[in-house]
């Protein structure tokens, strides 16, 4: 189980992006994720004409690794670690380790 996942809200601890907040959009591999508005980058990008593309100067989101952001804690408001625990009827769900808190339902 990933402590992780798409679609949960982060906020950036370390690197140029430090204390924005955005929403997985989705996992890269093991090690990176795509979060939406965090580390954006300028890219030069060719024109393709077959496809319909314009060149220029494009802002595009780049993977940041999995060490560089902590999940968000709504109750506290501040980054915090994730837990996995097991419950009584065999369902692993993960926790916020600060108050114990159940993150996923």
């Amino acid at each position: 189980m990933r402590k992780i996942k798409k679609g949960d809200d982060v906020i950036v601890i370390t690197g140029k992006d430090r204390t924005k907040r955005g929403t997985v959009k989705g996992v890269v591999d093991t090690q990176h994720l795509l979060v939406e508005g965090i580390n954006k980058v300028k890219k030069h990008q060719r024109p393709n004409p077959a496809k319909g593309d314009a060149g220029g100067i494009i802002d595009k989101e780049m993977p940041i690794h999995i060490s560089n952001v902590a999940l968000f804690n709504p109750l506290t408001k501040k980054a915090d670690r994730v837990g996995i625990r097991q419950l009584e009827d065999g369902r692993r769900v993960r926790f916020f380790k600060s108050n114990g808190e159940v993150v996923d339902v």
